[in-house]
């Protein structure tokens, strides 16, 4: 049984128009495949803390952990755990000053993690990276105060939000990627309005095919599942 993570990254849990993306998506799915295990991360409303000399002090400790590296680590085992048992990601998230809103990068910094998502080997060469994870599907659900940030648009060099996560989806073990957005928001426009129209329209199409390439396991229910 396929497993669903959603995240969700907007401070604004009142009137997000990503987070009414992810309801939308959630709901198509749940429409398609009512059985999968959904698994919800609100950093948004909850952010992960940012990275620490003691936490980067316990990551990297090639010895045995202590009690207090264990403790500042546990957040991040439990984030990872999460990613782990996840077939499917969805990344709900708005642009916030043309890149990722701090509590995302906190998430991404707290999962991104040396030997548990990714392997380090200089003997590779200059790109002694690894990711460890693989063959779970991606979608990115974001909103945009302006507008033109795919290549070749007006804001094209400005656009750093779903690079930023391009980059970073192979250590979530991401393999195939969907993008759908929201512009013109701070226009509050004729074209934000058919942006979102477009937005919330493209959904069931976009569920129906990751639904379609989700497996059909038996993997046991994690605990953490809803």
């Amino acid at each position: 049984m396929p497993t669903l993570l959603r995240l969700d990254a907007s401070a604004n849990t009142s009137s997000s128009l990503t987070r009414a993306l992810a309801d939308r998506f959630v709901d198509e799915w749940r429409a398609l495949r009512p059985d999968d295990r959904l698994i919800r991360r609100d950093v948004g409303a909850t952010p992960p803390p940012a990275l620490s000399e003691a936490f980067l002090a316990a990551a990297f400790e090639k010895g045995e952990r202590s009690a207090d590296q264990h403790a500042v680590l546990k957040l991040s085992d439990e984030l990872i755990g999460e990613l782990e048992a996840a077939d499917v990601i969805v990344i709900a998230t708005p642009m916030y000053n043309y890149g990722m809103p701090a509590a995302l990068k906190a998430w991404f910094d707290q999962v991104i993690r040396i030997n548990k998502t990714f392997s380090f080997d200089l003997a590779r060469g200059d790109r002694p990276l690894e990711p460890i994870l693989n063959g779970k599907t991606l979608a990115v659900l974001t909103s945009s105060g302006e507008f033109g940030f795919a290549p070749g648009g007006l804001n094209e060099s400005a656009g750093h939000l779903v690079p930023h996560i391009r980059t970073c989806a192979k250590y979530l073990g991401a393999d195939h990627i969907r993008h759908v957005g929201i512009e013109y928001q701070e226009f509050g426009d004729a074209r934000h309005r058919a942006s979102k129209e477009a937005a919330f329209a493209a959904i069931p199409d976009l569920v129906a095919e990751l639904s379609s390439r989700a497996p059909d396991d038996d993997r046991a229910e994690p605990a953490f599942a809803s």
